[in-house]
């Protein structure tokens, strides 16, 4: 079926629709690229069509290239895929390119037909792209559609001519902080940025664009860049002035990468080399450069965790089959502290009822009040408006009744990390629930077949552990207990789709999998500290190989005296099975000190009145001296790596995690493990499971059997296997 639709008017105006069949968004396809060029020919080449309006039949213009095609090339190219990919991206540059020339005698730049685009919503990628080569952007002015090129948070850049015609628009300054960051913004914002030219009634979209081809003149057409004289915005790189911006730039990329991505440090060079040459040659520049992205290892790993199987997950690729929907109409949250208010405030923003339930009214209203709070910001900031506000905070009952639960579908317990204080509020809540509701806890650590206990309905009780803050946080890890029925897991499935979360299911287990696998990094970070490493090593080994927090910060931002207290508690619960991790005397110091961390400005790290990091207090070197002789900060790195993820797969071993795709975008968008990998697995098959067995032998020798390589790892490596390889995208019970 056609993706792309010509229709030409009385007046001799074609408009180019696009709308791609049985998707709710556009994305650009082969044959989409291949059906846009062909319209794009019949308009320059039909003598009685004078322009045309390029839009899309949807609500939404498009949400960027089908990322699955690009990976697809070059497996398909195997004898010289990288040939494959620039011939691929220099094609879309000749549709593009095509356009902006619109027909025009190349000497005169004259005799060209104007072509516009008319976006009626969000335009991300290679819709914006497809726009900047148009010769005006026309958008609809209604609320809500963001546009950009985010391609970078995907482990690519723009690499459509997106990074080339933002640079000779807007300068290398303003096109680098767009770009590098891949936000996305609003109509006015976008406008104001150079993705867009006009912002109109979202009613006179069309007809205002076909107005701007109707009167378009020649000069009307010609891109800046095409004219003689052009001068870049800024300067080019040999310029006086735009010399220090792009010294500047590189100081401030590898400041916020630390080098541990390649798609920025590409996205810089697109920018330093195509300032240099004529435009043609600089969009080979783009093609060259991406091809080179396209075909590391880390931008696939990213592409795949952070676009195909994200998008597969909040698809619902491990849903139970055949559960009817169980979306959610009424939901209940017992416990109105921090997460409960974010549970709370997530649900209610997604259009469901909420009522929000605590031990007195003043607890409640204060729950509550953590939303309007959010909200106050959003309109501050023109996210959102006060009739937006009123409707979230109305479909938020803040009471101390349980009784105001009846009627609810699915209760999300927040309370105290206390089994006997969860028991309690289990009983409370279901005393007024009918038969068939679904209970979940929101807890991190502990195991869900105890708490299950307190339930009438074991079957119908599951997990769904938050990360915080919940307004921030996309991941949601669904916990399935010993008696969990498929039904309780379709509708914790469906409830983070209904609230916008990326969902992981896995076993029940002390500490699941996210925290299981988090803890081993911070214990890592304690133990060379505990050794004599010198934290300040540990933390920028942490940040140059591409963790948001070194073990130290985190454990700062996530409260000592929490750690402390789980600590006892792991150990209490386990008993004569509790193996010491050597870290416990570190955290056992900093709490008798009373720094319990950012909380209390005072941790690892001092901080000054405002809450600002200061440095690392003086006092840990005291305690724990640094040895003379410090480790390689490559050792340094590959300890804080393979801890973690080599515990990811004891928890694939053990049946706590049972699919690859959820351990690898579960760990990126749960703790920030290392996103350029494209998670645990993606890191150990890009390592290679051979030498990630070496090295786990050669550090288990020095620093014990946290680094003894699992069993499956070595089976792996001794079948010359990768982990995708092996389990491909499915699940480990279906390999």
């Amino acid at each position: 079926m056609a993706e792309f639709h010509l229709n030409v008017d009385e007046d001799g105006i074609a408009t180019i629709t696009w709308n791609v069949p049985e998707k709710a968004m556009n994305v650009m396809s082969s044959q989409g690229l291949a059906e846009l060029d062909a319209h794009i020919d019949t308009v320059l080449g039909d003598d009685n069509i004078k322009g045309a309006v390029i839009t899309s039949a949807k609500p939404d213009f498009a949400g960027g290239m089908d990322l699955k095609e690009l990976g697809a090339a070059r497996v398909s190219a195997r004898d010289n895929p990288a040939q494959a990919i620039f011939d691929n991206v220099m094609h879309g540059h000749r549709i593009l390119r095509k356009i902006e020339r619109g027909g025009m005698d190349p000497k005169t730049l004259k005799g060209g037909k104007p072509i516009a685009a008319a976006l009626p919503g969000t335009a991300a990628g290679i819709g914006i792209e497809v726009a900047l080569a148009c010769h005006r952007v026309f958008a609809s002015d209604r609320p809500g559609p963001q546009f950009g090129l985010p391609e970078i948070l995907v482990g690519i850049f723009p690499g459509g001519g997106g990074t080339v015609r933002m640079l000779h628009k807007v300068g290398m300054v303003n096109a680098m902080q767009l770009l590098s960051q891949g936000k996305m913004l609003s109509a006015d914002k976008a406008a104001k940025a150079g993705y867009l030219d006009e912002v109109v009634p979202a009613d006179d979209l069309i007809s205002r664009a076909k107005d701007w081809v109707r009167g378009a003149s020649d000069a009307d057409i010609v891109k800046p860049w095409d004219k003689k004289g052009f001068k870049l915005p800024g300067g080019h790189a040999y310029h006086p002035a735009g010399m220090m911006n792009y010294v500047g730039a590189a100081a401030m990329l590898h400041g916020q990468t630390k080098g541990a991505y390649p798609a920025p440090k590409a996205l810089l060079a697109v920018m330093y080399e195509a300032s240099l040459v004529p435009f043609d040659a600089a969009l080979e520049i783009e093609a060259r450069w991406m091809t080179s992205v396209m075909m590391d290892p880390s931008s696939a790993a990213m592409i795949k965790s952070l676009f195909i199987n994200k998008q597969a997950l909040e698809k619902g690729a491990n849903r139970p089959a055949g559960v009817p929907d169980m979306r959610v109409q009424k939901l209940g949250v017992l416990g109105a502290g921090l997460m409960g208010a974010g549970i709370a405030h997530v649900s209610a923003k997604a259009g469901i009822e909420v009522v929000l339930i605590d031990q007195s009214q003043e607890a409640v209203d204060k729950g509550k009040a953590y939303s309007e709070a959010i909200l106050d910001k959003a309109v501050a900031r023109g996210r959102s408006t006060d009739e937006k506000k009123a409707a979230v905070l109305d479909r938020i009952t803040a009471t101390a009744d349980y009784a105001a639960l009846k009627g609810c579908d699915l209760v999300v317990e927040a309370v105290f990390e206390d089994v006997g204080v969860k028991a309690d509020v289990t009983k409370l809540a279901e005393a007024q629930l009918g038969e068939g509701v679904i209970l979940a806890t929101n807890t991190s650590t502990l195991p869900i077949t105890d708490l299950a206990k307190a339930s009438r309905d074991a079957g119908r009780f599951i997990g769904i552990h938050f990360f915080s803050p919940v307004e921030k946080m996309a991941l949601v890890e669904i916990i399935k207990g010993g008696d969990t029925g498929n039904e309780a897991v379709a509708k914790a499935l469906d409830f983070v789709r209904q609230i916008r979360k990326t969902p992981i299911v896995v076993n029940d287990a002390r500490f699941f999998y996210a925290n299981r696998c988090i803890v081993p990094y911070m214990n890592e970070g304690l133990r060379m500290l505990r050794e004599g490493v010198n934290p300040v090593l540990i933390e920028n080994a942490a940040k140059q190989m591409g963790m948001p927090l070194g073990p130290l910060q985190l454990g700062d931002e996530t409260a000592i005296d929490l750690a402390y207290r789980i600590g006892k508690a792991t150990q209490a619960a386990m008993a004569d099975a509790y193996q010491p991790t050597g870290t416990e005397e570190v955290v056992e110091y900093l709490y008798e000190a009373g720094r319990y961390g950012k909380k209390t400005n005072a941790g690892y790290y001092d901080y000054d009145e405002a809450g600002k990091r200061q440095g690392i207090w003086r006092g840990l070197s005291e305690k724990f001296p640094r040895a003379e002789d410090q480790p390689d900060v490559q050792e340094v790195i590959n300890r804080l790596a393979l801890s973690q993820s080599f515990e990811a797969v004891r928890a694939l071993e053990d049946d706590v995690l049972l699919d690859i795709r959820e351990g690898d975008v579960g760990a990126i968008l749960g703790w920030g493990f290392m996103p350029w990998s494209g998670g645990p697995f993606s890191y150990l098959d890009i390592l290679g499971a051979g030498e990630a067995v070496r090295l786990g032998e050669e550090l288990a020798t020095k620093h014990g059997a946290t680094f003894e390589p699992p069993k499956l790892l070595r089976d792996i490596a001794a079948a010359g296997d990768g982990f995708y390889a092996r389990f491909g995208s499915q699940s480990k019970a279906a390999a």
